[in-house]
């Protein structure tokens, strides 16, 4: 592979253990990229180059004493700035946080520290991890690297832009309506949003407890595989963390994923651009050729699930930033101001979303996995907007609001979704396939991820970046 930084992260992780390469060449494989279309994409809030070089070279030290680090052994990586580490600035994607210094280590941070891993850099995110375009005022927007025009989705969005682009060989984000998701089908890589409590959220900016998740994107599904056993499990430090125990998920990629029942649903996708509903069906009927079964499904409760989650997600968020949005409303950026409408929503409204949710959500579960194993789905309904056709601060939202269409049902049930590519439209811009399966199913669709990126190469497609484009047409 003439470039490292085309690896995927367990490709990566084989190339140090098999000692082709070493952390630091991998480390500056990265910076390489970054350099090359860093101001294009504008993916980065900050980043620590000479700190993580000292992490390298440990981590390179101690293999050549015969010292194994672990599953991420040496294995540079930079997160959404919203993970907190002691000592370190975590910005939130934020104004009011734009100097914040956490006294604490996110536990997902270090559990990967301890799996062999060690990070580089704040990854560029919506303010406060609410927005799903990638606008961001304070730091400057982030772009797509297939198209620096157009939006690389959000609120996850460095996360996503880094990823595809060759900047990071993998990538945490958060989800609390499909901020992993989104970015994940817009940039067309990989990332999951586990089961509601499958991730500690200790040390994680929170914004809808009720909703939100953590969870890996990398170029493939076997990278999130990896990184998902490393960062699930019962935290003691974040009681809402499930006890549930935790499967090594690339066990599950091994075999076939013939014989597992996919459920098309008939009445919620509402309106799919036709590029995207193409490759949908392009995508199931592949699956179907190779032995996957499928059958179209009713899916209940959707307009309840959708009201529910408007819900708890604007009075949750809106109790967060009380304090806030009283002493600093000016410093909140204008597609912000939707967390006000939280204050008017009463009481009864929120303790009935929050009551109907476990009921809600057995009944689906006997609506849907009762006949099928996984649920598949367009992860955006729409193709990938333009940067200037969401812009809020001129007033023009075209797909503002759509992206999540098919995403936020599954953070109301605290379902498990994966999204990976599996096309691309008109305007060259990726098209995402999500799998959701059962509570704590992820090595379900973790499973047929892998298996369908087994039979398609959408997911070893990079973009060419904004500074090669220009060095190629010159």
């Amino acid at each position: 592979m003439s470039n490292l930084a085309d690896f995927s992260l367990t490709e990566a992780v084989d190339a140090i253990r098999d000692r082709k390469v070493s952390s630091l060449e991998l480390l500056d494989a990265c910076f390489a990229q970054i350099q090359l279309a860093g101001e294009e994409l504008n993916a980065f809030i900050w980043l620590d180059y000479e700190g993580a070089r000292n992490f390298a070279r440990r981590a390179d030290e101690a293999l050549e004493k015969g010292n194994w680090l672990g599953p991420l052994h040496g294995i540079p990586l930079a997160h959404k700035d919203m993970f907190y580490r002691e000592g370190k600035p975590c910005t939130c994607g934020s104004r009011i946080r734009k100097h914040f210094v956490p006294l604490a280590t996110a536990t997902v941070l270090a559990r990967m520290d301890a799996a062999g891993a060690y990070s580089f850099g704040g990854l560029n995110m919506a303010e406060f991890a609410w927005g799903e375009t990638g606008h961001n005022r304070e730091f400057g927007d982030c772009h797509n690297p297939w198209n620096p025009a157009y939006v690389p989705g959000g609120s996850s969005s460095g996360s996503g832009a880094a990823v595809a682009a060759r900047m990071t060989y993998a990538a945490l984000g958060s989800d609390t309506g499909g901020s992993i998701r989104i970015p994940a089908a817009a940039c067309g890589v990989t990332g999951i949003k586990p089961t509601q409590t499958r991730v500690s959220r200790y040390g994680v900016m929170p914004l809808s407890f009720s909703l939100d998740n953590v969870g890996p994107l990398g170029r493939t599904a076997r990278d999130c595989a990896r990184i998902l056993s490393v960062i699930a499990g019962h935290d003691p430090l974040d009681p809402t963390s499930s006890t549930e125990g935790v499967p090594i998920y690339e066990e599950a990629l091994k075999g076939k994923a013939d014989g597992i029942k996919i459920g098309v649903p008939e009445n919620f996708l509402g309106d799919v651009d036709h590029p995207v509903g193409i490759a949908f069906d392009n995508a199931v009927g592949l699956l179907a050729r190779r032995g996957v079964k499928v059958e179209c499904v009713q899916v209940p409760f959707i307009d309840a699930i959708l009201a529910y989650y408007e819900v708890l997600s604007h009075v949750e968020a809106a109790s967060k930033h009380a304090e806030w949005m009283r002493s600093r409303p000016q410093d909140f950026a204008a597609d912000i101001s939707w967390v006000y409408s939280g204050y008017a929503i009463p009481a009864t409204y929120y303790l009935e979303a929050l009551s109907r949710r476990g009921p809600i959500l057995r009944e689906f579960a006997k609506a849907v996995f009762s006949r099928v194993d996984v649920l598949a789905t367009p992860t955006i309904p729409t193709c990938v907007p333009t940067l200037a056709e969401t812009n809020i601060e001129h007033q023009s939202v075209v797909g503002e609001g759509k992206a999540k269409a098919t995403t936020q049902i599954f953070n109301y049930l605290g379902l498990p979704t994966v999204s990976v590519s599996c096309g691309f439209a008109p305007n060259g811009l990726p098209i995402g396939l999500s799998f959701t399966g059962r509570p704590f199913g992820e090595a379900d669709i973790l499973k047929l991820a892998d298996a369908y990126q087994q039979e398609t190469d959408w997911h070893k497609h990079r973009p060419m970046l904004p500074r090669i484009s220009a060095m190629l047409s010159d």
